[in-house]
């Protein structure tokens, strides 16, 4: 975990070098040189770093040299804050001194200061030098290899063969059968998926599951030959290949023969023509180039062969071609089969009275496994010789990571997948342990987090900062580090997630330290060691309790600082020590002006959260925090934001949410050329501030966020004294869900709009997943006479692009549905149109190709639903290729269509002479208050096997026809899929 900060460090010291020597702030003499030596000593260390943290995980020494070096590195990067802080404050307090004595001549106190403070940087600068001098000389003890930081490389040590062999006895009871019956059913399949992937964290029974699947007698049945290799790491295509021709014992392979054309050959001419099920067990290379020449031989086998593979990394999976779904990720057990399973190993030969008097707290230590089969296992064979309820107490009050058993069986199936990581993501791991145990991670948070401890290294501009973070974390994702994942609504970013108790036991023994009489030692009385030793081991503060710390030298190395809500929480004591904050969240803590002048001197704040404050006025010194990016002042009083603030230029987001006195934004505020999201719901400032805004061309949200907290949400007020289109023209990256808001309130403003709306340019917003289209006539207008060609002109000019996600319209007023709605390149897949109480007819909606959910309601003017719908124009037309009408669509619902008479049907004949199926995917029909409607098409009725619900509530005529009674159509499309379910009222 050293790599990160040293890096970090290496860097900061090269600029250094390159920049700051030159300008008019030169260190002392004397110091240039220390630099330059410092420079080429952190670039020997970090050389070996890569060895010697995968030796630091079960090597004590090492990892204590580890803890020293990274408090070395961290206590430089202090210091480079503390010159640059001061760099900083002389500027800030020589601009002061000139706005009050009005001349340009340096205040002698001024100069004074500067001078002494860049002795002290040097003295400390030389004492840090010194130390990681001896730093490098007990390295050099230690004989670490160089490798290159990025080495996948896993020592042979932490390996664990497995077989095909296991013990259908010590199962029993484990509900493991969820996935094995599926697994089994799609293995005798007839179908063309080649590769099945069975992927989890570490310890969750991957492994158990495939040999489960592997060992059914149906299984066995089905192929002609079986084949078990276990592959781990490296990926060695001539040893797997190797593995398979010496298990099925055709060919022959000289011992030593490692050519890997040879090798290959005999592999193809092993397989070849037979039908083969293989599985590969702990596959862990994401190199395709590895792949290729196996999976090319492998084809060989007859048709119908199947791959089972597991891997802890989805990223495997997606390398090898499976389908989604075809990926099968195995549960977590439940407590009550965790202690069935411990119960087996530790209570084994035991009797049922000796059983009964360790059951209460067998439970409790059950519930410390979270679901996880190893972890059961490890903990029944530890409490197998333990034979007093004393010594079980003990283990149900001790943490997973303190047991030495744990140390031994279960965190190597960890190890590797922590091996496995680059030396800034190992970093990124670890600090989540921070977190209590299963608690929600927000991520945003925790990636600001990451920034603010140098963990993201150092990327180029405000988005490559973001896409670094999202990369880190789908990468901790894919390799089931991380769990629970909550996503937004209609994207498929990580909103939340949590991670795994045993993982969270797994970075508390990474982070073990075993010094803690010296931090007691470093700590002063009135601080609680445990939180001296967070805020030095993390460099962040989660502070959770009544009464906020005295922040005092003991602590003002953190990086992070957060504060539970609490509004009664003054501000901490200590405050302006702490310069080398990045990112502090002090939400619900009662904050005066002054307490905001004091953060406003912390200036490397990146991140501030401000919420719930009861802040009345923002001091103009919040334009002096020039590194901002994230500042959070929703839910405050004050009525105006100073001009300074429009000087931010790191600034990415403003969130100003629900502060009800914020009637204006300065003007200026287009100067925030980097910002990307301004919050601005519930706030009165978001009416009228759209013309600057509109030049923000890199927002990507204006709005809020969700109720449902899934993403944010970009809200336009078009019309009737709101913004125009046009205000929408530049802002291509707008994100995720876009909902206009169209008022009306004449037809003069209907006219204006059908002019105008071409200007929105929404065909460009390629990054917009979900549009809200909602028009809201005034009451007045309801009144006034229907001008459907201009609703037509509006609405055709509001076309998305193509590859939209989620389209919802209401109450729009025009007799038919704009073209581009029914156009087979638009790639949309969920559908709501609300209140269309002019339309009569609907366009060929049956040819949208991935369209899954179809929600019509409220159209009333609907008599008659032809087959143009279904994009099908004539009875009579024919074609020689087989086409799908509505090939994707799952769900199709109509509400209140209480005019609607028939519903054009197809009869079997045709669907021939067509050569079409319909709605070959529909699982579900649902047509409620629908009172008119007599009968179904048996089009749909024809696809019984595969409808599990047809929803028929408040549509009387409908319920008479279909009602269960002997000879209804419903008796007997009901005994074809005995799943269906009819839902009359």
């Amino acid at each position: 975990m050293a790599y990160a900060i040293i890096s970090a460090v290496g860097g900061r010291v090269t600029n250094l070098i390159n920049d700051q020597i030159q300008s008019e702030w030169n260190l002392v003499r004397d110091v240039k040189k220390e630099l330059h030596g410092l420079s080429g000593t952190l670039s020997s260390i970090k050389n070996v770093l890569d060895d010697a943290e995968k030796r630091g995980v079960n090597d004590q020494s090492v990892k204590n040299w580890l803890k020293k070096l990274i408090d070395t590195a961290y206590e430089m990067d202090d210091i480079l804050d503390e010159w640059n802080y001061t760099l900083i404050k002389h500027k800030m307090d020589a601009s002061a001194h000139q706005m009050v004595q009005c001349s340009f001549i340096p205040s002698p106190c001024l100069c004074f200061k500067k001078v002494c403070d860049r002795r002290d940087t040097a003295k400390k600068m030389q004492n840090v030098k010194a130390a990681l001098d001896h730093i490098l000389k007990e390295m050099n003890d230690f004989k670490f290899v160089i490798a290159l930081p990025t080495t996948d490389h896993i020592s042979k040590s932490s390996k664990i063969q497995s077989t095909s062999s296991i013990a259908i006895e010590q199962i029993n009871g484990v509900d493991i059968d969820r996935n094995k019956n599926d697994l089994v059913s799609n293995l005798r399949l007839n179908d063309d998926s080649q590769i099945l992937c069975i992927v989890g964290m570490g310890g969750i029974g991957k492994t158990t599951l495939a040999q489960l699947v592997y060992n059914d007698t149906q299984v066995k049945d089905c192929f002609e030959l079986q084949i078990w290799i276990c592959v781990s790491d490296p990926f060695d295509v001539a040893g797997v290949a190797r593995g398979i021709v010496e298990s099925v014992g055709i060919e022959t392979i000289t011992p030593n023969t490692n050519q890997l054309e040879l090798v290959l050959q005999k592999l193809k001419a092993s397989i070849l023509g037979k039908k083969f099920l293989l599985v590969l067990d702990d596959v862990w290379t994401e190199d395709n180039n590895k792949w290729e020449p196996l999976k090319i031989n492998l084809k060989h086998g007859a048709p119908r062969s199947k791959i089972l593979v597991t891997t802890r990394n989805e990223r495997v999976a997606m390398m090898m071609g499976t389908l989604d779904k075809d990926i099968y990720r195995p549960k977590p057990l439940s407590d009550e089969e965790c202690w069935s399973l411990l119960r087996r190993i530790s209570l084994l030969g035991r009797s049922e009275e000796k059983c009964g008097d360790f059951e209460e707290v067998g439970k409790k230590i059950a519930s410390k496994c979270k679901g996880l089969p190893l972890a059961a296992n490890v903990l029944g064979s530890f409490l197998q010789f333990k034979y007093n309820l004393e010594e079980w107490e003990n283990v149900e009050n001790s943490e997973i990571w303190q047991l030495e058993n744990a140390k031994v069986e279960l965190f190597p199936h960890f190890i590797l997948s922590y091996n496995e990581l680059s030396p800034s993501l190992k970093h990124c791991f670890s600090y989540c342990a921070i977190y209590p145990k299963d608690s929600h991670i927000n991520v945003e948070s925790l990636m600001e987090e990451w920034l603010a401890l140098g963990y993201l290294g150092s990327v180029s501009g405000n988005s490559g900062v973001e896409l670094k973070g999202r990369e880190y974390l789908n990468i901790l994702a894919m390799r089931s580090l991380l769990q629970d994942f909550e996503k937004t609504k209609y994207g498929e970013q990580i909103v939340r997630c949590k991670m795994h108790d045993i993982a969270h036991d797994f970075t508390m023994f990474l982070r073990k330290n075993d010094d803690r009489e010296k931090v007691r030692r470093r700590s002063c009385q009135g601080c609680d060691h445990l939180l001296v030793s967070q805020a030095q081991e993390y460099r962040s503060l989660f502070w959770d309790r009544r009464s906020p710390p005295n922040l005092c030298n003991c602590l003002i190395s953190v990086r992070v600082l957060k504060f539970k809500r609490d509004l009664c929480i003054p501000l901490p004591q200590g405050m302006q020590k702490l310069i080398h904050l990045r990112w502090l969240g002090l939400s619900g803590t009662y904050l005066n002006e002054e307490d905001l002048k004091i953060i406003c001197k912390l200036y490397f704040l990146q991140t501030l959260l401000l919420s719930f404050c009861s802040l009345i006025k923002i001091p103009s010194e919040i334009g002096d925090l020039i590194h901002l990016r994230n500042l959070d002042l929703s839910d405050n009083e004050f009525i105006e934001l100073p001009v300074s603030m429009c000087s931010l230029v790191e600034l990415q987001i403003l969130d100003i949410q629900r502060c009800k006195q914020l009637c204006k934004l300065p003007k200026e505020i287009n100067m925030l050329r980097n910002l990307q999201y301004l919050l601005i719901q519930g706030t009165p400032a978001k009416l009228g501030i759209l013309e600057a805004v509109g030049k923000l061309t890199g927002l990507r949200t204006l709005g809020g966020n969700r109720r449902d907290g899934l993403g944010r949400v970009s809200t336009f007020h078009v019309g009737n004294g709101g913004d125009k289109f046009e205000v929408l023209k530049n802002l291509n990256l707008l994100t995720g869900s876009l909902t206009l808001e169209i008022y009306l309130g004449n037809t003069c403003g209907l006219e204006e709009l059908a002019r105008t709306a071409k200007e929105a340019e929404l065909r460009n917003k390629i990054h917009v997943q979900s549009l809200e289209i909602l028009f809201i006539p005034s009451l007045a207008y309801d009144t006034l006479p229907s001008s459907p060609e201009l609703w037509m002109d509006v609405i055709k000019d509001l076309e998305p692009y193509q590859k939209l996600d989620n389209l919802v319209i209401e109450r729009y007023k025009g007799c038919a549905l704009p073209h581009w709605m029914s156009s087979s390149l638009n790639l949309i897949k969920h559908i709501h149109l609300l209140d269309f109480h002019h339309v009569s007819s609907l366009t060929h909606m049956g040819k949208l190709p991935l369209l899954e959910d179809l929600y019509l309601e409220g159209m009333p003017n609907m008599e008659f639903l032809g087959r143009e719908f279904l994009g099908l124009e004539s009875s009579t037309s024919s074609s020689s290729n087989h086409v799908a009408v509505f090939p994707k669509l799952k769900k199709l619902k109509f509400f209140r269509w209480y005019s609607w008479l028939e519903w054009e049907d197809i009869t079997v004949e045709e669907e021939k002479c067509m050569h079409v199926s319909i709605m070959p995917c529909l699982t579900q029909l649902i047509i409620k208050l629908c009172s008119s409607l007599e009968k179904l098409p048996h089009c749909l009725l024809r696809k019984s096997s595969s409808l599990q619900i047809i929803d028929i509530t408040h549509s009387t005529k409908l319920e008479k026809c279909y009602g269960d009674k002997e000879g209804s159509p419903w008796r007997s499309i009901s005994q074809h899929n005995p799943q269906l379910v009819l839902r009359p009222s």
